[in-house]
């Protein structure tokens, strides 16, 4: 019996990794998401059943699992180098001449491809399963990131191969995709955390994390395109040893370029260069290696770097400007940003007049004064930044960069925590805070207050009228009239806006009130498990780290939130003020005509806005999720739905218009 339930998670494991690989690598789903799910449940369920067969490699371990205190390090069995580079193609013609005088007579061959501008790794397999994996760190010893690397998809658990070798340490590159790179800071953003500088920065951090299960959530992927160690394996060429790696189970670049000459490599860099924005990761350059692999002991290598491969990096596109002033914008945390305010200059298609400064730290580090000229460019091409300044261009009378010591809205205190980069002014009362937590509160998605928008929210705070969210309810109509630009008709209509909000889901009231960390996604999560927000209020760190979607820097957040007076008072003058704090959908119901479908809302619906229809999913026990993967059950789609209709099609999922989704939840929904 036991043979015949270890045979069957064996099985179980090496078809999900089948298709774990046809969905990540290669984009040709073969099963559906209900079929893939079945597999899954099923493994869990033995996995459950019969403990002593749970495997480190296990599809089922990709999850995450608790909290490191530390990451232990990792001897490396072959050296991780790094390669020398260049931005001049005569270096590189200089290049292929000591290739040729080093090679005498041995004919060779190149191979080009993408410089990903991501992080360095090493995985190591024994007998097929991955052991191991690591940073490069500094060269011969790295970190051991085993746990945050499992939780990528594009890295095999175990190799497809039927023959594999006895060790295999494979080495690529960990990269955050632009589309991607994009939405993390768009969500860091709108929970007041500072937004990551550039795709690399945010994959390195997001290795960094020790809660794996942060990780997970992270849109990770990476690309193999060499190796370390290997026993039992032999490749003659670079394009051999690719071709292997991707048929083991490994992404590998999808565009490469073979040049029997220097020449010709020169030629594929200019296409590259072209083609530098189609990829959906960033790139700085491209890699040239000789293709032949059994030159390189002859070839052999410099302290730091092999002879037979060098990197070729193309100069970012910059503009010079004046910096004309440093200003200080003051976000709904509390954090101090500060901005350098320029001469408008054009830059990649665009008109740039101001550029993020980070942090105070950044701007001392570099040394950016105003009434410089600065160089600047657009980090992950999105965020414009100042990358350096022109010294030699700097006027006499220019005076380096003084900390802002209080808040420049406010004047209350400021104060920088041990583990952060950031500036935050303490004064929760903070004209600039408050009227950024106001348009929080009162946004679609949030309590989605009809009439409130941010003129109007500036003339409430700056007359004193409201000094939290809570006040909102205890606004009158003849007080509204006063303010500018509002009569009769517009001050009742905020009135009705106002008392409609009351009527709103808890997770929305949880997402409006602000907790560091916790988007509208994590709201509904915490609204799945807590009925009431005084539920919430006295769950304890403990009780929340249960959550798998929770770690212990959210936990600590929420808790922190609660356990201030001024929060728990606002959440009382809400509850007074008859703003719901119940759950008004019930969770967990097995009776829905819904229940465990996921759903995907696209585009604009003629009949119902995006909140009624999440509503009426709910209801019947399904869940909304934000974008669309393998486990989406049905991508709901309007007018211009975009790129999430094109994903669902592409792997199969079920789309259905307003009419579809009408007949699907039955005309008694509600």
């Amino acid at each position: 019996m036991t043979q015949k339930v270890k045979k069957r998670i064996a099985t179980l494991r090496a078809e999900i990794g089948r298709h774990n690989y046809l969905y990540y690598v290669e984009a040709a789903p073969l099963i559906s998401d209900r079929d893939y799910d079945a597999l899954y449940r099923k493994l869990e369920e033995l996995e459950a059943d019969f403990p002593a067969f749970v495997a480190p490699h296990s599809p089922t371990q990709r999850v995450g699992g608790e909290p490191l205190s530390v990451f232990e390090s990792v001897q490396h069995a072959i050296p991780m180098m790094s390669l020398s580079n260049t931005y001049n193609t005569e270096k590189l013609i200089e290049f292929d001449k000591r290739i040729k005088k080093l090679l005498n007579e041995t004919p060779y061959s190149y191979v080009l491809e993408p410089k990903i501008d991501g992080v360095a790794i090493s995985l190591r397999y024994e007998k097929g399963n991955l052991i191991r994996g690591s940073t490069r760190g500094d060269g011969k010893t790295g970190d051991d990131i085993t746990e945050n690397l499992k939780t990528i998809r594009t890295i095999p658990m175990t190799l497809k191969s039927r023959k594999v070798p006895d060790i295999l340490e494979v080495r690529g590159e960990v990269f955050m995709a632009k589309q991607g790179f994009a939405t993390l800071n768009q969500e860091r953003q709108k929970v007041g955390q500072e937004p990551f500088a550039n795709p690399r920065n945010a994959a390195a951090g997001s290795l960094k994390q020790l809660d794996s299960r942060m990780v997970s959530g992270r849109p990770l992927a990476a690309i193999f395109y060499a190796v370390g160690e290997v026993q039992g394996l032999d490749f003659e060429t670079h394009v051999d040893l690719l071709n292997t790696l991707h048929l083991m189970g490994f992404a590998v670049s999808v565009k490469t370029w073979r040049g029997a000459t220097i020449e010709e490599i020169l030629s594929a860099l200019d296409d590259l260069k072209r083609l530098q924005h189609d990829f959906s990761f960033e790139i700085d350059g491209g890699v040239i290696k000789i293709n032949e692999r059994r030159t390189y002991e002859t070839l052999g290598a410099t302290a730091k770097s092999p002879r037979w491969a060098v990197a070729f990096k193309y100069e970012p596109e910059r503009a010079e400007t004046l910096l004309k002033d440093i200003t200080i914008q003051v976000g709904r945390t509390g954090v101090l940003t500060p901005v350098a305010e320029l001469e408008p200059v054009a830059l990649a298609g665009t008109t740039v007049s101001r550029a993020t400064l980070h942090n105070a730290g950044e701007i001392e580090r570099k040394d950016i004064r105003i009434g410089d000229l600065v160089r600047i460019q657009k980090a992950g091409e999105i965020i414009p930044v100042v990358v350096e300044v022109k010294i030699s261009a700097r006027p006499k009378d220019t005076h380096p960069f003084q900390r802002p010591t209080s808040c420049p809205i406010c004047t209350g205190p400021v104060t920088q925590k041990e583990d952060e980069v950031a500036l935050r002014c303490e004064n929760l009362q903070c004209p600039a805070q408050l009227k950024s937590w106001l348009r929080h509160f009162a946004m679609r998605g949030a309590m989605d207050i009809d009439g409130l928008g941010i003129k109007l929210i500036v003339q409430l705070v700056d007359q004193g009228l409201v000094s939290s969210p809570a006040d909102l309810y205890q606004l009158e109509q003849a007080t509204i009239m006063n303010l500018e630009r509002m009569g009769d008709q517009s001050a009742e209509n905020l009135i009705d806006g106002i008392e409609a909000s009351k009527q709103r889901e808890l997770w929305r009231l949880i997402f409006a009130l602000g907790i560091r960390h916790v988007g509208a996604r994590m709201a509904q999560i915490l609204e799945e498990h807590f009925s009431h927000i005084d539920e919430l209020i006295e769950a304890k760190t403990e009780e929340l780290e249960q959550i798998p979607e929770i770690g212990p820097t959210l936990a600590l957040s929420i808790q922190a939130y609660f356990q201030h007076l001024k929060n728990l008072e606002i959440v009382r003058v809400l509850k007074k003020n008859g703003v719901n704090v119940t759950r008004l959908t019930p969770m967990g119901s097995t009776s829905g005509k819904l229940t465990g479908k996921s759903f995907v809302l696209t585009g604009t619906l003629p009949g119902l806005t995006r909140d009624e229809a999440t509503a009426k999913i709910r209801q019947q026990g399904g869940k909304v999720v934000a974008s669309v993967s393998k486990k989406t059950d049905y991508v709901i789609s309007g007018d211009q739905p975009g790129s999430k209709f094109e994903q669902a099609k592409k792997l199969g999922i079920a789309t259905l218009d307003e009419a579809e989704f009408s007949t699907l939840i039955g005309n008694d929904s509600g």
